[in-house]
């Protein structure tokens, strides 16, 4: 039963057994087989789009371990915006709405990035904390707060998604609840502004996957 607006946030659907969080194997569970084994017009515009992300990201990171990374960074995306859409169907948990998901994406990323960047590159670490042509007398403060906006980078990142795919989701829920009061007319009012949510929702699915991903991918330009 729903107690609150945030109830449908809550991942755990019984006191014994959590559910939820099988909407994060819905979209490897729903592919085809032969989606592997054979091109078809979805295989083919979905390596498209790939091909075409990987060029844009390799010419953003441009460096040794491009191969790699973009490699990760197409995984993320895909994981990011699948599950996104997915939260936008009836009866499905959105996953990227809660912390431990975005968190769990965002911190170990951040974690490695931090110690590959102070390991192997530590006076160039060192040489961000302050910027160039920074007075005396602010050296200390940009050193300071140039720290603190580096640690609380993986916070920020959860929070930026999470916070998005909750708002989106509140307010059709807010709306669908007036459904029940109101008189026809503005039934037809609300039905319509709340396909117009919906559509400005694909979008921030998508949108917010790609953000996450040219966020972690310009950090990653920081470590070398």
């Amino acid at each position: 039963m729903m107690t609150n607006l945030f109830s449908t946030f809550d991942p755990s659907t019984s006191s014994n057994l959590s559910m939820n969080w099988l909407s994060l194997f819905i979209p490897s569970l729903m592919l085809p087989h032969i989606f592997w084994t054979k091109n078809n017009r979805f295989s083919i515009i979905t390596k498209k789009i790939f091909y075409t992300l990987h060029l844009e990201f390799k010419n953003l990171l441009n460096w040794t371990f491009t191969n790699g990374i973009t490699s990760l960074i197409l995984s993320l995306i895909w994981l990011l915006t699948i599950n996104n859409l997915m939260g936008l169907m009836p009866y499905i948990f959105t996953a990227t709405s809660h912390m431990v998901i975005s968190l769990t994406l965002a911190l170990p990323l951040w974690l490695t990035l931090m110690l590959f960047g102070w390991i192997n590159n530590t006076n160039k670490m060192f040489a961000h904390l302050l910027p160039n042509g920074t007075p005396p007398a602010l050296m200390m403060f940009m050193i300071l707060i140039e720290t603190v906006s580096n640690i609380i980078r993986p916070i920020t990142l959860s929070i930026r998604l999470s916070a998005n795919m909750i708002a989106g989701h509140l307010l059709l829920t807010l709306l669908g609840n007036q459904g029940t009061i109101m008189n026809m007319k503005n039934n037809f009012l609300i039905i319509n502004t709340q396909l117009v949510l919906l559509t400005l929702e694909l979008a921030v699915a998508i949108i917010q996957g790609y953000v996450f991903i040219i966020l972690i991918s310009l950090y990653t330009t920081e470590v070398h």
